[in-house]
């Protein structure tokens, strides 16, 4: 069964990486949507740029929307999983999923340079999604309580060698009734 899914996301890189880097790396995914280079990828959505190397800015732009079978993620997965090597910091990059029912599925995948990074990136993406959440009903006070409290989760998470990264495989989806695009 094939769904439609938006991927987007920018990713700093180290100074002198290649176009040719960033291919090999992003090989898995290229092969999947059967194109040969970045330059070929295309959105099936018009206003949308699709994968972008842009090698003065050291930046690679994700804005790409296709239909996709099942093992998409784990191959999305593997082709930025490949990028850590030549990311400058880390970065997310948002995946949302829109089926044929009307439910879109929104997931993350993190890059980065190292697992370090990665987490830190997780933390301050959950404490900021959780800030807004919660201010919808709960003053500052409140809301720091909650924040504390994720922090020690997290570095509590961090001591026992367990990463987030590592326990949040799958946990960063959620399902909504409603169908929109991250711009």
């Amino acid at each position: 069964m094939r769904v439609e899914v938006h991927v987007h996301g920018t990713i700093l890189l180290r100074s002198g990486t290649s176009t040719e880097q960033m291919e090999s790396a992003m090989r898995p995914l290229l092969d999947y949507i059967d194109e040969d280079s970045l330059a070929d990828v295309r959105s099936i959505h018009p206003d949308e740029p699709g994968i972008t190397f842009d090698r003065r800015r050291r930046v690679i732009e994700i804005c790409w929307t296709g239909d996709v079978g099942r093992s998409f993620r784990q191959v999305l997965a593997e082709a930025l999983e490949a990028m850590n090597a030549y990311c400058e910091e880390a970065a997310p990059v948002d995946i949302t999923y829109y089926h044929e029912d009307g439910r879109d599925e929104f997931d993350v995948i993190f890059v980065g340079p190292t697992p370090e990074s990665i987490d830190r990136a997780r933390r301050q993406r959950m404490m900021e999604d959780l800030q807004h959440i919660l201010s919808r009903d709960f003053d500052d006070a409140e809301i720091s309580q909650v924040l504390n409290l994720v922090n020690q989760m997290f570095d509590r998470r961090w001591e026992s060698g367990r990463r987030s990264s590592e326990a949040a495989s799958t946990d960063s989806s959620a399902m909504v009734a409603r169908r929109k695009h991250l711009h």
